[in-house]
């Protein structure tokens, strides 16, 4: 019912009712990613909004500065929002409760200062501006469908993660971290895979928002 729900919004919608369904949906992507880290490892992060806006930054310079075609930019931006949440993950693994608050914070407020000091890349406070609404996606309606499609591919995908055998061990983890390294499982490795799986589902978040918003500056980070 949900589904045929989402379904048919473009068909009884405006297309700025429409739009912020998509913004709604992009969003759902990126709490989602958190999810994996917070609802199921026990590990809250503060700096997915530095990983969803590096992907952003990433698809738009890309597509301006060197003229690549949108496919290859967006997958450009996951992999780089994946490299970025691999190296907070490095960072931050063996942290937990307030410290790894306020670590992933600080992570996060790095990106924000070299996105808002790095003028010549970045364009500084005045962002980036893209040109990616054009073709396909100029029609608000195909872009809806479009990240209702990966929205929920992305929800499948991570259901399955956090239904696996892994994220049995990641719900272990947050019950009892002593216990679960006491029977052998390699804690810090699970939580680096969980962040680094999380940071990718983020990114795609962010690849998506560079479409729909045509524009990115250090207020998305």
């Amino acid at each position: 019912v949900v589904l045929a729900a989402l379904v048919g919004l473009p068909f009884v919608l405006t297309s700025y009712q429409l739009a912020i369904a998509t913004q709604i949906l992009i969003f759902a992507m990126l709490a989602m990613s958190v999810d994996v880290l917070a609802g199921y490892a026990g590990r809250t992060p503060l700096c997915h909004g530095a990983i969803f806006g590096t992907s952003t930054y990433v698809v738009i310079y890309a597509t301006n500065q060197y003229g690549l075609p949108l496919l290859p930019s967006l997958l450009l931006g996951v992999l780089s929002a994946t490299a970025l949440a691999a190296v907070f993950a490095l960072l931050a693994v063996r942290t937990a409760g307030v410290y790894f608050l306020l670590l992933t914070l600080a992570l996060g407020l790095v990106v924000w200062g070299v996105c808002l000091r790095w003028t010549q890349v970045t364009g500084g406070e005045n962002g980036l501006r893209g040109e990616l609404r054009s073709g396909f996606f100029a029609d608000v309606r195909r872009l809806y469908l479009v990240v209702l499609v990966v929205s929920l591919l992305s929800y499948w995908a991570m259901h399955r993660f956090v239904s696996s055998p892994f994220g049995l061990t990641l719900r272990g983890i947050k019950d009892s971290e002593s216990r679960m390294a006491s029977l052998g499982y390699n804690v810090p490795m699970h939580v680096f895979v969980a962040f680094t799986v999380s940071g990718l589902f983020a990114g795609v978040a962010g690849g998506l928002y560079a479409i729909f918003n045509n524009f990115v500056s250090p207020s998305t980070i």
